[in-house]
């Protein structure tokens, strides 16, 4: 890490990534550290792209964040802040920065709606801040970085297959820094594309995940056996992408994401993200699969279903997906690249 003689106002990409092998858990503390480890595809058709510009002009109204085109909530603002705070720590002490920022994020996808925003906003987030502020910071220190902002964040700054650990510290004992995601390589890369399937139109989702993991983990009799599959389930994964088997791959993906919707439902009062379009878009996919399509469905913190498929299956699993009512919008995905910066421009 190494601070630059001025600040910039900078601009970064970042794509989101869906989760093949699930966390869905958090451990006590501020550091934000998962519950178990994570294993996802990061996507290069859901990006969000965000500017930041650090100006002492703010220094009487803070920190400002206007996404999708708006003012953004005082919810969404702090959690923005407490990311800038830790940019803004890491060269106080030379006395390089010390500004308010103006942010400015916008996501090409619906925004909080089970589609993974936070991933690639608080990477794109942490990627601009940090160029912004002048730092050089290794892919591993970004990712642990942008964790403090979002679990699933720490994924989406690197491309294609990525593996997050979750660390060894208990209840945000340390210092977190062995909590951090790194890429993983297979020979699956290029063949697989993801087709994701919205469900009623984008809209925002009633429980967001924080509140949801805690209140899961809290209450829901199966979380324990929840968190103790999770590294079985990481350990087949990973085989998996190592030996090309997308079959296996395909069926850990569907099983896991099906276990963590049980520990949520389990909850109590319970957790439900599904609309009645999620359990048909579901039905379809395994009549793709009984049909010989390569199509395993997974869904995180909404009613979205996305399938796991193959370059040459997808546009048919796309169809398919098309025609299941209450489906409203349907993309297909091939692996994405890291966050990166995409322009530099010193701040006036």
């Amino acid at each position: 890490m190494s601070p630059s003689p001025r600040p910039r106002a900078c601009t970064a990409i970042a794509g989101t990534n869906i989760a093949l092998v699930k966390y869905w858990g958090k451990r006590k503390g501020p550091l934000n550290l998962p519950a178990a480890g994570s294993l996802s595809l990061t996507l290069d058709a859901l990006v969000t792209t965000t500017e930041v510009r650090f100006d002492p002009a703010l220094a009487g109204s803070g920190d400002v964040l206007v996404l999708d085109g708006a003012p953004a909530r005082p919810d969404q603002l702090a959690r923005v802040t407490a990311l800038l705070d830790l940019v803004r720590d890491l060269v106080r002490a030379e006395a390089r920065l010390a500004a308010p920022a103006r942010v400015v994020s916008k996501n090409e996808f619906p925004t909080a709606s089970g589609l993974a925003s936070s991933a690639s906003g608080f990477a794109a987030l942490a990627a601009a801040a940090t160029a912004a502020a002048g730092l050089t910071l290794s892919p591993r220190a970004l990712s642990i970085l942008a964790r403090r902002g979002s679990g699933s964040a720490a994924r989406s700054v690197f491309g294609g297959f990525v593996r997050m650990h979750a660390g060894r510290a208990e209840d945000g004992n340390g210092d977190g820094t062995d909590a951090f995601a790194e890429p993983i390589t297979s020979p699956l890369l290029d063949r697989v594309r993801m087709v994701i399937a919205i469900v009623g139109g984008g809209a925002p989702k009633a429980h967001g995940s924080r509140d949801a993991m805690a209140h899961t983990a809290a209450t829901s009799p199966l979380y324990a056996a929840w968190i103790e599959l999770v590294p079985r389930d990481l350990a087949a994964a990973e085989a998996a992408l190592a030996a090309g088997d997308l079959e296996q791959l395909g069926a850990l993906t569907e099983a896991n994401a099906l276990a963590m919707h049980a520990s949520a439902m389990a909850s109590r009062p319970a957790v439900i993200y599904w609309q009645p379009a999620t359990l048909a878009a579901l039905a379809e996919v395994r009549a793709l699969r009984a049909a010989g399509r390569a199509a395993w469905a997974t869904m995180d913190a909404g009613p979205h279903v996305k399938v796991l498929s193959t370059a040459s299956d997808a546009p048919a699993v796309a169809a398919a997906m098309r025609s299941v009512p209450g489906v409203t919008e349907v993309a297909i995905a091939a692996a994405g690249g890291p966050a990166q910066v995409i322009s530099r421009g010193d701040a006036p």
